[in-house]
This record gives structure tokens, C-alpha cells and sequence, in this order.
């Protein structure tokens, strides 16, 4: 086969790094061309993507590896770097650089009058190259690599207001919550690199070692394990779900780039990407499953009770990864494809809603839902879009989220796995629930906004800000039909390399679609109603508001205990350290200042000292003789 454009598919990320060096140079004089630069190089690399994507169309699963540049030696072995690229992460590259595109575009109109815009779309850029570089790296130490610079570029965007002390905390709890995740991904490519046949860690040694059999079932549960801790971190998946939500702080396109196609995407990825080591070991796919399945359940009933726009479509971002994960849990093929059918989908239409609660916010200078209503008259564009994101990720027919949930609980099904549906279904309800809660709250109704004044003056985006919408609700509608059920579904073909039927299971597509409606029909009669919302009171039971009191728990048993634990060493680093040392110090100051009393010129002292040493000697002679 002739790879046209494949071979150039390292460019990818190339784009947004020369952007991020151009962007650094130029510092603050970048200002007015920066934001330029950035959103050119983001459509560049989509445009590559593009091209890469549709080369990969033509039904082939053969992979095209390039992995000549050897970059270290460590005895008899050798670490080569290069680039991959699969049907997988082929649909992954398209993914990340369409998000990231129209992210830097929605993102001259949202982030116009900040001073640091320039910084901003540098960050932006680094992003989209790391994401990038984790998609095609060749083997897994390249992809641990930009799996860090990701966290690092997150934590960047996360504080990027750095001022405010929500932000400055938010980032900081995102980078060490997700640390705990990297280091069980970190022992387990050391347990890999150890069992590995030569150490070798490219894909294709690890796909033949573990299909082969060549790795003990007991050591291959041991390494997914540890990288599904990996997974867990950056998906945001329990118990590692808490630094998610507080990632809020961050500027609203930032959060539409992490929750749609970025950083939670990383840990799919990963999973999906080491497949064949889940395969070897039918425990880690069941933790997978299960960990999956009570993610997505208690997410949703979090979203539930919260009453800042972005924070319930944070908690509905945590809960659809766990039907990532579930699906991946089924380990089939059938389950990859779903799993991967819902990341695809879901990225269009969660950054549809995070950039459409991005222009409600520009719009009305708020974020709590409960001092909002009525701004359907006022942001039409908005209010259209954000509608059809609200109806695809509650999974009604025929919007993208509806193939691809369905997908998922069908193989949960065919599986036998009963309890997991019922969860699956439960969690379908809650997200269509909540959902209509928020869109009634925000879109429809009589405005409750303390402020009459800023309702007033609420209006619709810019251009710039509204055509990434609609780009995207258009996508919410389509991007189901790329895997409709049938004798040949093509998203499963083709990521499989061979046909795989997948015939229509009616028993879930009539459930989900009464549980979602029946979500929808609860969700508007309670908060239709006149006075359903106070905003001067909370909403919701205080158990759900306070999100389970798991940052309470973390903090009374964690954070509490390890603070107490510092403390106590910087006594001891105060008082023991630092007193030996200063100890050490006056000794050795007050032997100088002795010694340069002593060292005056005057015969009589000179003579003292030596009657003085005599009278020692002559002490220590009689002693000795004595003992």
C-alpha cells in the first residue's frame, strides 16, 4: 500500500509547536497576531489530519510505523522514537485538531479582552501538541512522555487566571490528584519493560508478546491494572474524579478542549491503545467495567443538585467516561469500537456545550443557573445549539449520543452483564434528567437574575463565537451515523480491519429511549413549574450538592494527616536540622574569636598558655600512671 500522506503524518503536532515557539518569542507583542497564529496552525494540522483520515479509509488495519531515530542506549538495548499511525488513532488525530480548531477559533471572540491572549493561545497550542504526540507516539515511554507535558499543559491552562485562588488551587489539585494516576502508570511500563521479550515497548511488540501468550495471565493483570490507575487519573474516573470539576476555573474554551478531546481523552486512549494487555487478563476487565459503571451512575446523580453551568456538565463529562470505560470493560471488539464510537461522539457534543455555556456566560456575566431563564429570546443561536447538544447527550433518536450509548449497553447486554445495564440505564435517566434541568433553568422561563440590569444587556455571541457552535450541533446531529447498528457497522469495520456484524438489539433501544424521555418529561415538570428554582436557596439534597462529602473525606484523611506530618518535619527540620547546623556554625565562630584572643602579641599571654598546656600534659601524665 502507498502512504501518501501518512508519511507525513508527524507534522500533526509539529503545526501547534512552532505556533507555541512563535507565540513564547513574541511575548507580550503578540497580542494582536498571536491569536492569529494560533487558530491558522490549529486548521493546518486539522487540515492534515484530514487528509491522514481519510487515506486510512480505504479498509486496510495494517499500521504504518516510522521508528529509525534511535535516542537512547542502556546497555545491549536500544529506545528507538518515531511515529504510529493506526484506523485508531488516525480517528483520534481528527478528533483532537477538530475540537482544538474550532476551540482557537470560538476563542478570538471569548478571550478577546484579556490582556494575557497571547499566552493563552501559546498554552493552547502546547496543548494540541502534546495530545497530539501522545496519539501517534510509536511506543509507550514516548507516549508516558506527552502523557506528562499534557498534565503539565493543564495545569498551565487550569490556573491560567492565576490571580484568583480558585484557580491557583484547582490547578494545583489537577496536577498532583492526576500524579497519583502517573506513578501507577509509571510502575506498570517498568513491570512491562521487565517482562517485555528484549525490553522492547513499541505497540507491535507488545500486540504479538501478550496475543502470543508470551506474558504470565498473573503479571498481565498486574499491568493493566496499573496503567488502567493511569486511565483513571486523567479520565477523571472514582476515586480520582475530584480534580475534574474544580478544573472549572480555568477559562470556559480550555474546559471544552480538557472535556471533549484533550486530557480525559488520554485515558480512553490509553486503555484502548493497550488493549491486547487488557485481553491477557479478565480480572482488569472487570475492574475496568465495574469502575466504569459506578462512575457514570455517580457522576450523574452529583450533576444532579449542582448549580454552576459548568460544573454539571463537568460531573456529566466524569459520567459519560464511564461509559467509555464500560464498554471497554466488555473486552471485545464490539466493546472497543463502542467505546471509542462514544469518545468520537461525545467530543462533538460536550464542546458544544461547554463553548455554548461559555456564551451564556459571555452573555450574562454569570455561571449559576439558578439566577438565570428566559435567555432563549435572548441568545437564539445559543439556546438552538446548546438544545440539540442537550438532546444528543441525553441520547434521543437519531442524535449522535444515541448510536453511540446504545452501543454501549448493548454489548453490555450481550454480555450478560445485567447488573452493568441496569446501572448503564439508571445513569441514561439521571443525564437526561439533568440536562433538562439545566436547559429549562438557563433557556426557558422568566428570568430570575438578581441583577434586571445585566438581563437586560444579555445578547447573543459574536460570529466568531457562534459559528464554532453551529459547526458542532451540526456534527451532534451526523457523527451517530457513522456506526449505525446492522451486518456491517463501519466505525467497528474499520477500526477491526474486518467486518463485524452488529445487529440492532430493540429491547435497548426501546429502554433507553423510554428512560431518556422519561428524563426529559421529569426533568421540565419539575423546574417548568413557577418558583421551582430560589436563588437564594440550594437546590437538591445536601449529600448530592456536596458531591458525596468525597473532598471532605480526602481531606480529613489525607490531606489533614500528610499536613500534620509536614509540620511535624519542619520542627524538626527548624529545631533539630537547622539547630545542628547553626550549632556547628557558633563552635566554629567561637574557636575563631578564641583563637584570635589568644593570638594578641603580648609575651604574658603567650607565656600563660604555655604554663597552662603544661600543667595539662603533667595532669594527663599523673592520671595515666594512676589508672
Amino acid at each position: 500500500m502507498d502512504f501518501t500522506f501518512v508519511n507525513y503524518a508527524w507534522l500533526i503536532p509539529v503545526f501547534p509547536l512552532l505556533s507555541f515557539l512563535i507565540l513564547t518569542a513574541l511575548g507580550k507583542g503578540g497580542r494582536k497576531l498571536g491569536p492569529i497564529i494560533g487558530v491558522v496552525a490549529a486548521f493546518v494540522s486539522l487540515g492534515l489530519a484530514l487528509l491522514v483520515f481519510f487515506e486510512r479509509m480505504d479498509g486496510s488495519a495494517a499500521a504504518y510505523t516510522w521508528e529509525e531515530w534511535r535516542w537512547l542506549d542502556v546497555g545491549s538495548f536500544s529506545l528507538y522514537m518515531g511515529f504510529e499511525v493506526t484506523n485508531l488513532n488516525a480517528l483520534m488525530l481528527v478528533v483532537v485538531t477538530l475540537v482544538s480548531a474550532l476551540v482557537n477559533l470560538y476563542s478570538l471572540g471569548y478571550m478577546a479582552e484579556d490582556e494575557r491572549i497571547s499566552t493563552f493561545f501559546a498554552y493552547v497550542s502546547l496543548f494540541t501538541f502534546s495530545m497530539l504526540g501522545l496519539v501517534i507516539s510509536s511506543n509507550i515511554v514516548m507516549l508516558y512522555i506527552f502523557w506528562e507535558l499534557v498534565g503539565a499543559c493543564s495545569f498551565l491552562l487550569i490556573g491560567f487566571w492565576y490571580h484568583k485562588p480558585e484557580a491557583k488551587a484547582a490547578a494545583k489539585k489537577a496536577f498532583i490528584v492526576t500524579r497519583i494516576g502517573d506513578v501507577g502508570l509509571f510502575v506498570g511500563i517498568l513491570l512491562l519493560f521487565w517482562v517485555m521479550p528484549g525490553h522492547q515497548l513499541d505497540f507491535s511488540t507488545i500486540h504479538n508478546a501478550f496475543v502470543g501468550g508470551e506474558i504470565d495471565d498473573g503479571i498481565a493483570t498486574w499491568i493493566a491494572l496499573l496503567i488502567f490507575v493511569g486511565a483513571v487519573g486523567k479520565s477523571g474516573q472514582f476515586p480520582l474524579h475530584t480534580w475534574l470539576p474544580d478544573a472549572m476555573e480555568g477559562p470556559t474554551p480550555i474546559s471544552a478542549l480538557i472535556h471533549a478531546a484533550t486530557m480525559v481523552a488520554a485515558g480512553v486512549y490509553l486503555v484502548a491503545r493497550t488493549y491486547d494487555i487488557f485481553l491477557a487478563s479478565s480480572v482488569a476487565l472487570e475492574v475496568v467495567a465495574y469502575v466504569g459503571a459506578f462512575t457514570a451512575l455517580f457522576a450523574s446523580t452529583i450533576a444532579i443538585a449542582q448549580n454552576d453551568i459548568k460544573r454539571v456538565l463537568a460531573y456529566s463529562t466524569v459520567s459519560q467516561l464511564g461509559y467509555m470505560m464500560l464498554a471497554l470493560g466488555m473486552g471485545s471488539e464490539l466493546g472497543l469500537a463502542a467505546g471509542i464510537f462514544h469518545l468520537f461522539t461525545h467530543a462533538f457534543f460536550k464542546a458544544l456545550l461547554f463553548l455554548g455555556a461559555g456564551s451564556v456566560i459571555h452573555g450574562v456575566h454569570n455561571q449559576d443557573i439558578r439566577e438565570m431563564g428566559g435567555l432563549f429570546g435572548k441568545m437564539k443561536i445559543t439556546a438552538v445549539t446548546f438544545l440539540i447538544g442537550t438532546l444528543a447527550l441525553s441520547g434521543i433518536v437519531p442524535l449522535a449520543g444515541f448510536w453511540s450509548k446504545d452501543a454501549i449497553l448493548s454489548e453490555t447486554l450481550h454480555h450478560g452483564h445485567y447488573v452493568l445495564f441496569a446501572v448503564g440505564l439508571l445513569a441514561a435517566f439521571f443525564t437526561a434528567f439533568y440536562m433538562t434541568r439545566l436547559y429549562v433553568l438557563v433557556f426557558l422561563g422568566k428570568s430570575r437574575a438578581k441583577d434586571a440590569h445585566a438581563y437586560e444587556h444579555a445578547h447573543e455571541s459574536p460570529f466568531v463565537m457562534t459559528l464554532p457552535l453551529i459547526v458542532l450541533a451540526v456534527l451532534a446531529v451526523a457523527a451517530g451515523f457513522v456506526n449505525l447498528p446492522g451486518e456491517a457497522p463501519w466505525l467497528a469495520g474499520w477500526l477491526a480491519g474486518e467486518t463485524i456484524p452488529e445487529p440492532a438489539n430493540w429491547t435497548v433501544i426501546v429502554s433507553s429511549t423510554v428512560v431518556a424521555l422519561a428524563g426529559i418529561a421529569v426533568g421540565y415538570f419539575v423546574y417548568r413549574r413557577p418558583g421551582a428554582v430560589d436563588p437564594s436557596k440550594e437546590t437538591g439534597p445536601a449529600l448530592l450538592r456536596n458531591k458525596y462529602y468525597i473532598d471532605e473525606i480526602y481531606q480529613a484523611a489525607l490531606v489533614a494527616p500528610y499536613r500534620a506530618l509536614g509540620q511535624l518535619l519542619q520542627l524538626f527540620d527548624t529545631y533539630v536540622v537547622d539547630g545542628v547546623v547553626k550549632l556547628a556554625t557558633a563552635a566554629t565562630v567561637g574557636i575563631g574569636r578564641l583563637g584570635t584572643r589568644l593570638q594578641n602579641g603580648q609575651m604574658q599571654t603567650y607565656g600563660l598558655i604555655m604554663l597552662l598546656g603544661c600543667l595539662v600534659f603533667l595532669a594527663a601524665l599523673a592520671g595515666r600512671r594512676f589508672l
